[in-house]
């Protein structure tokens, strides 16, 4: 049985102010509203004296106005997941959910977080990357081999992530992806199950496991489709789930993750976990993993964000 932590505190004024922050905009403005309105939600029902703002420019003024003690973040992508809300508000000096400024911004960075993982003995997909002057695309299927993935280096929510089975289908698939940053990278495919490990206060949560009618583990899959299943309990035996868990949270610790996150990784037939990234940021909307995993072990959704909100204390 998992241990859960005990709460920090109890009272709803040991938080101040709090500014819960959403929007944004970056291209996952869409998932950040909706996960808002279920956070702000909960931040009522316990009590929390709290305001919303869109996107961090009014958040600052506020800050300013010495309005503001903490704040919730769940701004998604480029500036509120990558490092930059954390570095303003750390020369505010105000806290913040969730990882600090270095962990986030590395976390983002896929290609770099890969290679920490790579040199810590972690396995990851094989990978090739392509800034904005590389257009060597050809390299990656020679190297890497068909089919593939191509990802932007620097988003989540699988915006911009296309799989590619043919030599025809690259160029465009890398085309939407510098839509979204100019570095691209372009994964060989592991084939296996897909896995979620949710961390919150250092505690790993049940893994999830993901079975979707698409090609994979897409927007539309995540978010809008009603034929994606989630099984939590995942289906493997203890000893080897914990072992899987213990590797996640090596993988989250290895970037300097802290607070809260979620760990996501592919295991193929042979049992081998090939991590993916990890989300410092992850959604909270109906379709979100953390929440369904925090559930598992008796943490209902009020519980998890006032536990959410415990790691900027």
């Amino acid at each position: 049985m998992i241990q859960v932590p005990p709460l920090k505190t109890f009272d709803p004024e040991s938080f101040g102010h709090v500014g819960l922050v959403i929007g944004g905009e970056s291209a996952e403005r869409e998932v950040s509203l909706n996960g808002g309105a279920a956070v702000g939600a909960a931040l009522r029902r316990k009590g929390v004296d709290f305001r919303v703002f869109d996107g961090p420019a009014l958040l600052f003024d506020a800050i300013r106005h010495g309005e503001i003690d903490r704040v919730f973040n769940l701004l998604h992508g480029p500036d509120g997941e990558d490092g930059s809300l954390q570095g303003a508000l750390q020369l505010m000096k105000v806290p913040v959910t969730g990882s600090d400024l270095a962990s986030s911004a590395l976390a983002m960075d896929k290609v770099r977080s890969k290679w920490v993982w790579e040199r810590n003995g972690l396995a990851t997909p094989p990978f090739e990357v392509f800034g904005p002057d590389d257009h060597d695309y050809r390299r990656a299927i020679d190297l890497l081999e068909l089919p593939l993935f191509v990802k932007p280096t620097g988003l989540g929510s699988s915006i911009g992530i296309s799989k590619v089975k043919t030599e025809d289908e690259l160029l465009p698939a890398v085309e939407l992806a510098r839509q979204y940053g100019k570095t691209v990278i372009v994964e060989r495919e592991i084939r296996g199950k897909e896995y979620f490990a949710g961390v919150i206060g250092g505690l790993a949560l049940p893994l999830i496991r993901i079975e979707t009618p698409r090609e994979f583990y897409d927007y539309e899959a995540k978010y809008e489709s009603d034929d994606t299943q989630y099984f939590c309990p995942c289906g493997l035996e203890a000893e080897p789930e914990e072992e899987l868990k213990a590797l996640s949270l090596k993988a989250f610790d290895l970037l300097g993750a802290s607070g809260w996150g979620r760990v996501d990784f592919l295991m193929d037939e042979h049992g081998t976990p090939w991590f993916l990234e990890v989300n410092t940021t992850p959604g909270m909307t109906d379709h979100s993993l953390v929440p369904q995993a925090a559930a598992e072990v008796g943490i209902d959704f009020d519980d998890l964000v006032w536990r959410i909100l415990e790691t900027s204390l």
